[in-house]
């Protein structure tokens, strides 16, 4: 059985890991992290505690989830590390220099990072990167629409699809990522890859990839 500790557990995505988790014999939660300040610590339930208590709870081996903040998930890398935990993220927002922390640590104790956990998300991954190697002169945006509870913008998801729309072209998404579009100058430059948001209701997520060429429009979503 895995011991698991759920960072951010009062959360959307927290509280519906606990709940898978709960369900399956092979795990158990031993903890569930939230921020100092959250009223859930000391409540009713005992498995929630401080995230700066993290290093309390964690023995080699066990497995620490994170979805939260870039922040208290660069701090986790930082005790997994010392602990030889092993880590799943979810985290989006996270800098270059983060991911590149991500992968050093990587080379020390197993770690899974991705923006997205779904199959089908990362099958279009694979599939749009492929599309801009065939297609490269059709002009790509990318629209991704969340509930409006979502703190950062554009979602980890579309950045990881504009990735390899940029990876399809052999160029970097800093060199030709756009990220929405404002004002009387702003004409669509050729190499462009757009990338908009838009926050609204209870929506868990919607992406779609336009691929638009002369005469016709290809959607990936």
């Amino acid at each position: 059985m895995a011991n698991v500790i759920v960072c951010g557990a009062c959360g959307r995505m927290g509280s519906a890991i606990i709940n898978m988790a709960k369900q399956d014999k092979d795990f158990n939660v031993v903890a569930g992290t939230e921020i100092d300040s959250s009223p859930s610590i000391g409540n009713k339930n005992p498995l929630i505690v401080k995230s700066s208590d993290m290093e309390k709870f964690v023995n080699a081996g066990d497995i620490i989830i994170d979805f939260t903040i870039a922040s208290n998930t660069m701090r986790n890398v930082e005790i997994a590390l010392k602990k030889n935990a092993k880590l799943v993220i979810g985290t989006t927002g996270l800098t270059d220099e983060n991911k590149e922390v991500l992968k050093k640590a990587g080379e020390k104790i197993a770690i899974v990072f991705a923006p997205n956990m779904s199959t089908g998300i990362n099958l279009l991954i694979d599939i749009v990167e492929n599309l801009a190697k065939r297609i490269p002169n059709y002009d790509t945006e990318i629209v991704e629409i969340h509930h409006n509870k979502k703190k950062d913008s554009p979602s980890g998801t579309a950045i990881r699809l504009a990735e390899a729309v940029a990876a399809g072209h052999n160029k970097s998404l800093k060199d030709v990522g756009v990220y929405g579009r404002h004002g009387a100058q702003t004409l669509r430059k050729p190499e462009e890859i757009g990338v908009h948001a838009v926050r609204g209701g209870d929506v868990c997520g919607d992406h779609t990839v336009y691929f638009a060429g002369t005469g016709e429009v290809i959607e990936h979503g």
